[in-house]
């Protein structure tokens, strides 16, 4: 093989990852993406922790997914109002996923499920705020996740009790 050619190859090997032509543009994405992930973790792990079919892996794979369909929009140069095309087909297709996690029960009136979906679609905001670089909106909503996670279905209790004591 001649120098020329295994110069080409090399050429063209660089031409492909192009995509991140310097650190700092490295480090923006890697930052996004594992932020995505984190905060997708952090909310799977609460689901995982409380026995729900979706959990640490799959909230991880949606924020991060979600992440980087906006990230490689705004690599590419899509307008800002381009990018709106981009959300709507993240929410949409998220939405199919989550409609999967819903089962509707044999009792007519027992749905299972629309926590784990929406907690799912939220993630996919998350990752999709992650993403387009707005990581402090990513990281206040995830912790307001975590707290309608964790509080409110004590709260829920309390008030379940506080009617039953009424009604008797």
């Amino acid at each position: 093989m001649s120098t020329t050619l295994l110069q080409q190859i090399g050429n063209t090997v660089a031409a492909e990852f192009s995509d991140l032509p310097d650190v700092e543009q490295a480090t923006r994405v890697l930052l996004r993406l594992l932020l995505a992930a984190l905060l997708g973790g952090l909310l799977g792990t609460e689901r995982e922790a409380r026995g729900k079919a979706a959990g640490v892996r799959t909230h991880m794979l949606v924020a991060m997914g979600a992440a980087l369909f906006v990230l490689v929009s705004q690599q590419s140069g899509m307008h800002e109002a381009d990018m709106s095309r981009v959300v709507q087909g993240v929410i949409a297709g998220v939405g199919f996923l989550g409609a999967g996690a819903i089962l509707k029960l044999d009792d007519e009136e027992k749905v299972k499920g629309l926590t784990t979906a929406a907690g799912i679609w939220l993630t996919a905001a998350i990752g999709v705020a992650a993403g387009m670089g707005r990581e402090a909106t990513a990281v206040l909503s995830a912790l307001l996740a975590l707290v309608i996670f964790a509080v409110v279905p004590s709260l829920e209790r309390v008030v379940d009790r506080w009617s039953r004591r009424k009604k008797d």
